[in-house]
């Protein structure tokens, strides 16, 4: 992990491999942001000018590079992009500067160390600039020769080591707190990208429940794993159904993270399918290639558990990780058959790629027998719903409309994009079956709505639940932006830290 730390020193003194500085797009070019007087004053208040004449314009993510001035002791400047000059009091918004950040330190790999002089105008500044920076630095190489060594064969070049804010107090008690956040969240966001990213052959249902039970250790989680004995003898029907036709047996693990002081409980279900075939609903070629990712809800709700254990927020909070491989085999669940789930509703399998919610189904009924105060649940459900949205936007969907739009505002606030969306109650009749309780299966037009529909019937009565579709966003196959890596994107962490921040201050309901 990149190491993050304060300074009010000058920039001029600083030793560092380079000095970073915003630069924003202005009506007649670019003009030099907050943060960077020293850096331009060195200049002789030239560097808008000398930006121009190298082509750069401000523009968002756009990095430049130069020498430094003299008498500096790093040697290169890195000006990056924040985009628009703000209409209003020069301020920048936290999005903008999160993605600058991430966009420097991904410029920046192979550098020791970067001092940021990007504008400071309180904590909170520092915090998303740090949250950027460790985000952008971010890179999987672990199954790249020298990758454990920290270097990426393929360019010789490891993540930024180290990032200093200039203009952070580091002895400012506010300043110290947003960077001790910054830097829990983002590891443990990274840590999610890492279990995304890790193929399937080592990431399976057992290895990923020994990894959270490990977690569970370091950071005082208590972890109870229920492996495929105890999911029989409870009758968890969705999840041994998805697993049967995988010699990789399912598993449902449940992290509890408890504050002496919580008065309010949330629950936290993620959809865990370490590798998804489609099962004998065979995915057709070009669909199964990225099917590792099929667990980053499960990836966000771990993330999420020990980011709250680690921030000591004072909400209880349970994650439930429905842990499963989906592949056809002759052992495989086929369609035409009936499981029967853990609440003892039946649900006739039409389409065994509709497993998300199988799996699901079970664990949001456990988690409801907690009576929480919330259940949340988060998974990359189905591609009905990357055709709504795109590929970087989630979809919300939820029993209440005022939990709906606190999850969205979170979301907003945190930097993440999500959509309200509804869910119509004529589209439960396509889910009929003439011989279960339940089809897996609906109408094909609004199949997102229909995903939430099915779960909202697998939520205990009187609970209010979320839905949390990041089949866009979870996973990044095309090139990196802002703070954003190509493959697993951590989607949905920031926001399930900042629905239980909001939840331990009061301010959820």
């Amino acid at each position: 992990m990149t190491a993050l730390t304060l300074s009010t020193a000058a920039a001029s003194g600083l030793r560092a491999d380079a000095i970073v500085v915003g630069v924003a797009k202005g009506a007649k070019g670019p003009v030099v942001a907050p943060g960077a007087e020293a850096v331009d004053k060195a200049y002789d208040g030239a560097l808008a000018g000398i930006l121009e004449t190298l082509g750069a314009s401000g523009g968002e993510g756009e990095v430049t590079k130069l020498p430094a001035p003299t008498g500096f002791k790093a040697p290169v400047v890195v000006a990056v992009g924040l985009g628009a000059v703000p209409e209003k009091d020069d301020t920048f918004s936290a999005e903008a500067l999160r993605r600058a950040a991430g966009a420097a330190a991904r410029a920046l790999a192979g550098a020791k160390k970067a001092v940021f002089a990007l504008p400071i105008t309180d904590a909170a500044d520092a915090g998303v600039l740090a949250e950027g920076a460790a985000l952008g630095a971010y890179a999987f190489d672990a199954y790249k020769e020298n990758g454990k060594n920290g270097k990426d064969a393929k360019n010789g070049k490891a993540p930024l080591a180290e990032v200093t804010l200039l203009g952070g107090k580091p002895r400012d008690a506010a300043y110290k707190a947003a960077l001790a956040r910054a830097t829990a969240v983002t590891e443990e966001l990274n840590r999610a990208r890492d279990l995304i990213n890790t193929p399937p052959n080592d990431l399976y249902p057992e290895a990923f429940a020994a990894v959270a039970t490990a977690a569970g250790k370091e950071h005082g989680i208590k972890v109870q794993v229920l492996d495929e004995k105890a999911l029989a003898k409870g009758g968890y029907g969705g999840i041994l159904g998805v697993g049967a036709g995988s010699a990789a047996a399912p598993r449902l693990v449940k992290l509890s993270y408890t504050s002496p002081k919580a008065t309010k409980h949330l629950a936290f279900v993620g959809k865990g399918i370490t590798y998804d075939s489609g099962g004998i609903s065979l995915k057709p070629a070009g669909h199964n290639e990225t099917m590792k990712c099929d667990m980053s809800g499960a990836a966000a709700v771990f993330a999420a558990v020990v980011a709250a254990a680690r921030l000591g927020l004072e909400v209880n909070v349970t994650g439930w990780l429905a842990l499963a491989e989906n592949m056809p085999s002759g052992s495989a669940t086929r369609p035409g058959d009936v499981l029967r789930m853990y609440s003892g509703k039946t649900v006739e399998v039409l389409n065994t790629d509709a497993e998300g919610r199988l799996v699901l189904a079970d664990a949001l009924w456990k988690a409801s027998e907690e009576k929480p105060d919330a259940i949340i649940d988060v998974a990359t459900l189905t591609g009905a719903m990357v055709l709504a949205l795109g590929n970087r936007t989630f979809g919300v969907m939820a029993n209440d409309d005022v939990f709906r739009t606190a999850i969205v505002e979170a979301a907003e606030e945190v930097g993440e994009e999500s959509w309200p969306m509804p869910l119509p109650e004529h589209l439960r009749k396509g889910m009929d079956s003439p011989t279960a309780d339940i089809a897996n299966m609906g109408e094909r037009m609004g199949g997102g709505l229909v995903a939430g529909l099915f779960l909202k019937e697998f939520v205990g009565e009187g609970i209010t639940w979320a839905h949390l579709d990041i089949a866009g966003p979870a996973f990044n196959e095309s090139g990196p932006f802002g703070y954003t890596p190509k493959g697993g994107t951590g989607s949905a962490v920031r926001t399930l830290v900042r629905l239980a921040e909001l939840t331990a201050a009061g301010d959820l309901g």
